[in-house]
């Protein structure tokens, strides 16, 4: 069995990046889900997806689909969580639907993922792109709904700092107990 990890952070933080390296340098990974609800409302002309009732439902759902799919080695890390997603119904001041609370309260029992959860720090700007309209303001404020949702379920977060990427991916190498690997296209 697969030991899992959840790494998070607020949106520009640099948490999609460091999962990449980790895809690229072996590590088995699941996707975030949110970017893609957003993208695929956009295909559909639906410009800020964010404000339709069933936002929050389809990324839980995206997710869990995402999480079920079995473990291809012995560890795997997770680009955000269930958490997350609850975080993101606070911020937004969307309900949180009663199927988020159950599957967050099952995944918790389970304790499918560790409980040292990786938490990307704000690197201090943002990089808009059509899924992320975010200012730095406004997610440093998701910031906190974040790290306040995960301590309120009982996880311990270990920051990873804003260093460059070479060195937060090895700071993610070591806590997730792999050490450090070589470097795969400069990263």
């Amino acid at each position: 069995m697969a030991r899992e990890f959840i790494l998070t952070g607020a949106p520009g933080a640099g948490k999609t990046v460091i999962v990449r390296a980790l895809e690229a340098g072996g590590i088995d990974v699941v996707e975030e889900a949110a970017t893609d609800v957003i993208a695929l409302d956009q295909g559909r002309g639906i410009d800020e997806s964010w404000r339709r009732p069933e936002f929050i439902d389809d990324i839980a759902r995206l997710q869990l689909q995402r999480a079920a799919r079995p473990a291809t080695g012995n560890v795997r890390v997770s680009d955000r969580s269930l958490v997350c997603t609850l975080a993101l119904a606070e911020y937004l001041g969307h309900p949180v639907p009663d199927a988020l609370i159950e599957s967050i309260a099952s995944m918790v029992a389970s304790a499918q993922y560790e409980r040292r959860v990786l938490f990307v720090d704000l690197l201090g700007f943002i990089t808009r792109t059509e899924a992320r309209r975010i200012s730095l303001d406004e997610s440093r404020r998701f910031e906190r709904f974040h790290i306040a949702a995960y301590e309120r379920l009982g996880f311990e977060l270990v920051r990873i700092p804003a260093l460059p990427l070479e060195e937060r991916v090895a700071m993610v190498r070591s806590l997730i107990g792999l050490g450090i690997a070589p470097m795969v296209n400069g990263v």
